[in-house]
């Protein structure tokens, strides 16, 4: 037995070291290898697709705590009761991840719709009037839409400093962090390096290929809009039913009762997971990002 706490606490003083001093990440003999880690970089990546690219994920987190508190003490006040009142709070702190979500889809949409119109300037701009490939680029993403504008000026300021296309490139995706504008760069990246007389087909067929999905993407969500207004509308449903409930009798003491608290969580439980499934199941297929550094 002393053996054993010797060992854990000669581990726990290396750990704390390498950590505080080394600034190694993980419990592990040696130093992180591979980078941030895959689930910190995929969500510093969601918020960016959101346009919260200077939100952290702690911060976000935060954020969701926070709602919970706050859902789980109105909810408390309301029915008296604590279980009920947790199951509430835990829903609610699911509302900035379904708002963010559908914000990082709207913006996915506009970059979408807006690329087939950006690259047929860009080959006018190569085409007609000259312009090599990375100034055209710079100056369409000028034009572009308000929350394009940022990557496109990083992008441009890398350029002019380094005259390196391909960071240039990789800093654009980075701030972009779409499947879209990875496709795009890495054809126009392609482009400039090969050159060649095929440069124009080659943006002819990105902006046939970017409008089919487009197209294709539109249709789909048209055919869902339905769909979602009712998902929506059913949300409350329950809602304003339990509100009525308190006005009848000793509803608040029901509700209350240890029977009363358990067929609300039941309720709760069930709402929330029918609205995560039929939000999985409308959800449209995302295509995948490529030459992610």
């Amino acid at each position: 037995m002393a053996l054993l706490v010797a060992v854990a606490g000669a581990a726990g003083v290396y750990f704390l070291y390498t950590a505080l001093v080394l600034g190694w990440e993980g419990v592990q003999v040696g130093p992180r290898t591979g980078g941030r880690r895959p689930r910190r970089r995929r969500a510093e990546q969601w918020l960016v697709q959101a346009g919260l690219d200077g939100v952290k994920p702690s911060e976000f987190l935060a954020v969701m705590g926070l709602l919970l508190v706050l859902g789980a003490g109105l909810t408390f006040v309301v029915f008296g009761a604590l279980l009920p009142a947790l199951a509430v709070g835990a829903f609610a702190a699911t509302f900035p991840g379904a708002s963010y979500r559908s914000r990082r889809r709207q913006r996915r949409r506009r970059a979408a719709e807006a690329w087939p119109r950006m690259i047929e300037e860009i080959a006018l701009l190569t085409g007609s009037l000259g312009r090599s490939i990375p100034q055209a680029l710079f100056e369409v993403g000028r034009g572009g839409p308000e929350e394009m504008q940022p990557a496109f000026e990083a992008a441009s300021r890398t350029w002019l400093v380094t005259t390196d296309f391909a960071r240039s490139v990789t800093v654009l995706k980075n701030g972009l962090a779409d499947a879209t504008a990875d496709a795009a760069c890495e054809t126009l990246l392609v482009a400039h390096e090969v050159g060649g007389s095929d440069v124009q087909r080659r943006l002819a067929a990105l902006v046939e290929d970017r409008v089919a999905d487009v197209h294709g993407r539109k249709d789909a969500a048209s055919k869902q809009a339905g769909v979602r207004f009712a998902r929506r509308f059913v949300l409350f449903v329950p809602v304003g039913m339990a509100l009525c409930g308190l006005t009848i009798g000793n509803a608040r003491a029901a509700y209350a009762s240890p029977q009363g608290q358990l067929g609300t969580v039941g309720a709760v439980a069930m709402v929330g997971a029918c609205w995560l499934w039929s939000g999985r199941l409308l959800r449209l297929p995302e295509e995948e990002r490529v030459f992610v550094d």
